[in-house]
């Protein structure tokens, strides 16, 4: 696809484009640090990336012998390379990244993170660059990734040798540092390691492997990259690496959405007070984050939201988090274990209130003979093997199968709290267990539903269940196993 045809697309209209070079390499998980500006309707954000090269690539290139991918050649050779290679645009988005808004004085260590890493517009026009003279050599290997409406500020090597306890992970057959020092060479060796032993730890491990998926992401850059944005995607190499197993394993990006970027909706709910959530929008989340969008491309996440105090944050992660408050700011924390297409990466942060139920329907509704004979069938039927990669997975879990109706939470506007407790609430027990008895486990362990403002244009996403007024006056699971309606 060139420029002018990508340029040219409708994402209503037409099928958006897949520029991912997901062939080579795969993002295996994110680790994402989100902070939200209200004031600004911008959210600043670094997104960690750890990748690994496809199987399929690994094959194909360990049989030709040949280490150039296909898909490097003339990536960097177009006229429109965006905000990196535009220094007008550059020293705009560059003053434009400062502490958030009124909040600043309040950020904390880790919001002070996310805009550390904007660069002065001399660092940005002698390092970073994506103009022709710099990058069309045509034999560095390209990581294509998925984006739109974003303003890349930053993007560096993470140095995972120097992750705070990843020395467990050294074993006795790494090579060791001369003189105390790694070389370049030795370093992208033991690093490649280290990622090689994170990714490969089993399914029961995922704790483990999260845990060191986070250090990873703290450790500090070992080197800046050159990147080029257009308006479909950001490409990143390194300078004298033609192959993808060679390239480095763990990106960090530091960027910021767009007020436009159309992946989320800045509004107000019923209320009157501000909101922001993803949209279900046409691009998907490519005006969120850069992630990899192709069929193939699933991956595990974990993210830190940063916003104000008294605000609610809601995601598709799989616990129900608490807030942690640093000042004027709260920090909310989710993760997956299952992996998942970047598109079902939901957040939704406002100042909604939870529904209570009433304290008589929970025995009328799911009372112990209600779900008895279904949950005896249920948990007694023999389900054949999953064919999807290894995951904590719920249906080989006896209690999960027995399980009619999953942990579900109500969240609305203060004005409609009320008529949600009388008339929402219960009717999402009723769907769920109706679920359950036709479709049987659940492949979700809880759900939020969460009530929106109207023209909300698309279905709920994974643990996340955006409801709003709408023609049809439905409420729908978005996602295969499950249908509320």
């Amino acid at each position: 696809m060139n420029e002018n045809t990508a340029s040219a697309l409708d994402p209503n209209e037409d099928d958006l484009p897949l520029m991912a070079n997901t062939g080579c390499m795969l993002v295996r998980h994110y680790v994402i640090d989100l902070a939200v500006n209200f004031d600004k309707k911008v959210i600043n954000s670094t997104i960690v990336l750890f990748l690994e090269a496809n199987q399929a690539y690994k094959k194909v290139s360990d049989s030709v012998g040949t280490g150039c991918c296909p898909y490097s050649r003339a990536l960097f050779e177009t006229e429109q390379p965006g905000l990196s290679s535009d220094p007008t645009a550059r020293g705009a988005a560059c003053s434009s990244v400062d502490k958030i808004c009124n909040l600043s004085e309040h950020s904390g260590d880790r919001v002070a993170n996310v805009n550390s890493c904007n660069h002065s517009n001399k660092e940005w026009a002698s390092g970073i660059s994506g103009t022709r003279e710099h990058c069309s050599d045509g034999e560095d290997f390209v990581l294509v990734l998925d984006c739109c409406d974003l303003l890349v500020h930053k993007v560096e090597e993470v140095n995972v040798i120097a992750a705070a306890g990843i020395e467990k992970l050294m074993r006795m057959d790494m090579p060791k540092p001369e003189n105390g020092t790694y070389s370049q060479r030795l370093q992208n060796d033991v690093q490649r390691s280290i990622v090689d032993d994170i990714l490969g730890l089993a399914a029961e491990c995922w704790q483990q492997q999260h845990y060191y998926y986070l250090k990873c992401s703290q450790a500090p850059g070992c080197g800046d990259l050159q990147f080029q944005t257009d308006m479909w995607s950001l490409k990143i190499k390194k300078l004298g690496i033609q192959t993808p197993k060679d390239f480095p394993r763990v990106l960090r990006i530091c960027y910021e959405t767009k007020p436009e970027g159309s992946s989320v909706r800045w509004t107000k709910d019923q209320s009157g007070r501000p909101c922001v959530y993803t949209a279900g929008s046409p691009i998907n989340n490519r005006a969120l984050f850069p992630c990899q969008e192709p069929p193939e491309a699933m991956a595990t996440w974990q993210a830190s939201v940063w916003a104000p105090k008294g605000s609610l944050v809601l995601m598709s992660g799989e616990n129900s988090a608490e807030p942690n408050h640093n000042g004027a700011l709260s920090n909310w924390f989710y993760y997956v274990t299952m992996l998942m297409p970047a598109s079902t990466f939901t957040i939704a942060v406002g100042y909604w209130v939870e529904v209570q139920p009433e304290c008589t329907f929970i025995s009328e509704i799911l009372g112990p003979s209600s779900l008895s004979s279904t949950s005896t069938t249920k948990s007694s039927t023999s389900l054949p093997s999953c064919g999807h990669s290894a995951y904590p997975c719920r249906f080989h879990n006896p209690v999960a199968q027995a399980q009619g109706c999953i942990p579900y939470r109500v969240f609305a506007p203060d004005c409609l709290k009320l008529r949600s407790q009388e008339v929402l609430f219960p009717l999402v027990a009723r769907c769920l267990s109706a679920a359950y008895c036709i479709l049987g486990t659940h492949p979700f362990s809880r759900v939020d539903v969460l009530i929106v403002s109207a023209s909300f244009p698309s279905l709920g996403m994974a643990r996340l269940i955006s409801c709003c007024r709408s023609s049809s006056g439905s409420v729908h699971y978005c996602m295969s196993e499950d249908r509320l309606a």
